[in-house]
């Protein structure tokens, strides 16, 4: 690895986190490849109200993302000790850090380390090379979404089958507790937020994904059809309105 620190960030010690600047959007970029991250850093800060800051192993990245949560996490899969797939499984394991967004950003273009990483809750995944000004792009749509997830916010739902306590980010079926991506997870909300209401799969791909027409509908439909299964019962309770989208009824 080049011994190169790019302006100033790449020291290893203990530094506080950058100030949040108003209106912008505080990101944490975690690559140990001084080139790649200056280039990520300079995009990201020209393209988008962003101010990113940059540290090259895992162990930093999981410290400064619990003591003070970014808006946004740019994650290298390939770390030297902690890899990126440890840190998302910290981050989101942790009460604190678990909502922040990840971006996981890698050489790594098997099929089976994309499914692990969305599965660990990663909300979208680059493989190098790629383009840095898509890279932007991608940031500034999950950076668009609502904190709330739907049109009505709500904290907690009660149903005959399903609770769900979106403070907490507890949901259970019957009384058993069940585990959702993140994504799952803001579907879910979203979907109750707007309940008795068709929703499109572009309004939910806009709202819940972050992104216009960047990703096919099929993705909204394969995670309605793995949050019902999960749901068991409840899944009910998600009907299709076929031509029109998908609705959240109560029950």
């Amino acid at each position: 690895m080049s011994q190169r620190e790019p302006a100033g960030e790449r020291a290893s010690g203990a530094r506080p986190a950058l100030d949040r600047r108003p209106g912008y959007a505080r990101v944490l970029l975690v690559e140990d490849e001084p080139d790649i991250a200056d280039l990520v850093k300079l995009t990201l800060e020209r393209e988008g109200r962003m101010e990113v800051e940059t540290v090259a192993d895992g162990e930093q990245a999981v410290r400064l993302a619990i003591d003070h949560p970014p808006d946004l996490l740019v994650l290298d899969l390939s770390l030297p000790g902690l890899d990126g797939l440890e840190v998302c499984r910290l981050i989101r394991a942790n009460p604190v850090a678990r909502q922040v967004p990840i971006i996981m950003l890698t050489a790594r273009t098997d099929e089976l380390d994309r499914i692990s990483g969305l599965d660990l809750g990663a909300d979208d995944y680059v493989t190098k090379p790629f383009s840095a000004r898509e890279l932007a792009a991608r940031a500034r749509a999950i950076l668009r979404r609502q904190p709330s997830g739907g049109d009505q916010p709500i904290a907690v739902y009660r149903g005959r089958h399903l609770v769900a306590d979106f403070d907490a980010v507890v949901v259970s079926v019957d009384g058993r507790p069940i585990r959702l991506t993140r994504r799952e997870f803001e579907l879910l909300r979203f979907l109750i937020g707007n309940r008795n209401r068709v929703l499109s799969r572009d309004r939910l791909l806009d709202r819940v994904w972050g992104y216009e027409q960047i990703i096919e509908t099929r993705s909204v439909d394969v995670h309605i059809g793995r949050l019902r299964a999960k749901l068991g019962p409840a899944g009910k309770q998600v009907e299709t309105v076929v031509g029109l989208g998908y609705r959240f009824v109560d029950a």
